[in-house]
């Protein structure tokens, strides 16, 4: 059962409750069951839970959430840089895309052409589009990369995938990953061991999809954001907070 109170500590989002915390403020859901201990859990979508037992104040709750501000707001941080933040485009001439972490300059060519001749490729620093309607670049250009991230992504990956279930003797298919668009995560892992990855990933440079490659590997053993994981992911990847923060940065 989940209680909403509208307005609570002068908060603007009447559907979840909320505290202060200096001049944050951390929303969060409440939910009550039969349970004795009150946990808190960050979602990868940034969503504060809290599960507390019948009985628990809310008092009581937000003392524990005011405790656990600081790491609260430290995971929240940390699942930013998993949430495509790509600006908008508007699919027009001079405008630059990236691939694989380089940027090229769309270039709309309003050729005469079959409507099967339509196409796009990458020639020098240019990504050129060949339609004879400008208003079909935008899907053009979509396909286009979903094409590449289907060919390309399986590439980066299945070496990775290969050598991490070596090292850690598990048995990993390749028909457990699959890339699927996601609108608020670069990738994630399924319970049952399935690896999934965000097509926009292709935009990055093959550093940053390593990272994210290994970070949902380490999953497999560690469900958490632990220590443990942690210090597994810089095992398996000693530099994976510089393609963190330039994955953050490139496509913010």
């Amino acid at each position: 059962m989940e209680l909403s109170y509208p307005n609570i500590d002068n908060c603007t989002l009447p559907i979840v409750h909320c505290i202060q915390f200096g001049s944050r403020t951390i929303d969060f859901r409440l939910e009550y069951s039969d349970r004795k201990s009150l946990g808190i859990t960050v979602t990868p979508e940034m969503e504060v839970l809290v599960k507390a037992p019948a009985d628990t104040t809310m008092e009581k709750v937000k003392e524990k959430i005011r405790k656990k501000a600081a790491w609260i707001i430290k995971q929240q941080s940390f699942f930013l840089s998993f949430q495509p933040k790509t600006p908008q485009r508007k699919f027009i001439s001079g405008e630059t895309h990236l691939y694989l972490g380089r940027q090229y300059r769309l270039l709309i060519k309003n050729d005469e052409l079959r409507i099967d001749n339509e196409k796009v490729k990458l020639k020098g620093s240019f990504l050129e589009v060949f339609t004879n309607e400008k208003s079909k670049a935008e899907t053009l250009v979509k396909n286009w990369y979903r094409k590449k991230a289907e060919h390309k992504l399986p590439e980066i990956a299945f070496p990775l995938i290969e050598s991490f279930a070596n090292r850690h003797k598990l048995s990993i298919l390749n028909s457990q990953f699959s890339i699927r668009e996601m609108p608020t995560r670069w990738g994630s892992c399924t319970p049952k061991g399935k690896i999934i990855l965000n097509p926009e990933l292709i935009k990055a440079p093959k550093g940053c999809i390593e990272y994210v490659i290994i970070h949902e590997l380490c999953h497999l053993i560690h469900h958490d954001h632990t220590q443990k994981f942690l210090d597994l992911q810089t095992k398996e990847m000693k530099d994976w907070e510089k393609w963190k923060l330039k994955l953050e940065r490139l496509l913010a």
